[in-house]
């Protein structure tokens, strides 16, 4: 009697082997993508003009920091600067404008000693506020004042040693445009693009430029639009065509200074810093004035992909490697039909 030995069905998952592999191997070749995805960068930062009006009002809020929040107030020469004062904490403040442009008070002088340096010099507006209220401060600032700034500090004992102070930084033309910018110890500006427009020309121009490090720079400004300063050249192109302005930034962190000035037309306008060493150092920007900010370039991929990234991929392409020889191993070598367990019959 012949015993012929049952066996199983050969496995239909055969067939899908070379799917399986290929998904696998797809998915490692994504991984280095993904990443790459992720740091993608971000385009610059552009300074946009907004419109300085003949009456400005704005909101400053007192705490028991103490400190007046903003600290840093504009306002045009020739116009009239209201001010909306709102004390949201539990003691009395003043706002106290100092009547002396450019005169820096001293945190080291006692109440007694800054109370009688007002009591001599005046003010430009003393408003007190009480706990949780609210008051105004109207201040006239006529075209003699273009261009000051004048400090601000709470009377009340102690807030100003404290740090409760502020600054009231004055244009020195009309209504016209009004830009921020930021000087920087790794030598550039930040932003180092500059937006104005809409506007009529000749237009009027004002930058309030602070120095954020501890390096003295200057904000010097092309006369003429579509001009390439370079460092080789831009001493004798200044001897030729003097700078729209050229504005010296203070040394120190926190100081501050107006670059203002008129454009006779619209284009875009190089501004550099005339430093020894800062320019070369790519210590530029650009102001476009009535013109469009072309979008940033796109810059070629320099991801750098992460090291769990290439393990995983590795590992991942070693398991594709083994299912694939062992695929094709068991799929040469298939057992014969009807060949019993001990490969014949008895």
């Amino acid at each position: 009697m012949t015993d012929v030995r049952s066996r199983r069905p050969a496995g239909t998952w055969r067939p899908a082997i070379p799917w399986v592999i290929a998904a696998v191997l797809l998915a490692t070749a994504a991984l280095p993508v993904a990443a790459a995805i992720e740091r993608i960068p971000v385009a610059p930062e552009v300074g946009i003009a907004r419109p300085l009006g003949a009456n400005t009002t704005v909101m400053v809020n007192m705490t028991d920091t103490p400190r007046f929040v903003p600290r840093s107030l504009v306002g045009a020469s020739d116009s009239t600067l209201t001010v909306h004062l709102v004390n949201q904490g539990e003691f009395m403040h003043t706002f106290t404008v100092s009547k002396v442009p450019g005169f820096v008070l001293n945190t080291a002088w006692t109440p007694a000693q800054l109370s009688a340096w007002f009591a001599a010099n005046g003010s430009l507006a003393n408003v007190s506020v009480g706990p949780g209220g609210t008051g105004v401060a109207s201040i006239s600032l006529n075209g003699s004042t273009g261009g000051d700034s004048f400090e601000f500090v709470s009377l009340v004992p102690f807030q100003f040693q404290a740090g409760m102070y502020g600054f009231l930084n004055v244009t020195s033309s009309g209504p016209g445009l009004l830009l921020s910018e930021n000087t920087t110890d790794s030598l550039a500006f930040v932003p180092d693009t500059l937006a104005a427009g809409p506007t009529h020309f000749p237009a009027s121009i004002d930058v309030l430029v602070t120095n954020t490090g501890s390096f003295s720079h200057t904000f010097t400004l092309a006369a003429q639009s579509n001009y390439t300063l370079s460092p080789a050249n831009f001493s004798q192109y200044f001897q030729a065509h003097p700078p729209l302005v050229s504005a010296n930034v203070p040394s120190g962190a926190g100081s501050t200074v107006w670059a203002n000035f008129t454009v006779a037309a619209p284009g875009v306008y190089q501004y550099i810093c005339e430093v020894p060493g800062h320019f070369a150092s790519g210590m530029t920007g650009f102001l476009y004035v009535n013109v469009p900010v072309p979008p940033p370039p796109v810059p070629p991929s320099t991801a750098i992909v992460a090291s769990w990234v290439l393990v995983g991929s590795g590992v991942l392409l070693g398991i594709g490697v083994a299912l694939a020889a062992v695929a094709s191993i068991t799929g040469r070598f298939p057992k014969k039909p009807g060949t019993g367990e001990h490969g014949g019959h008895d």
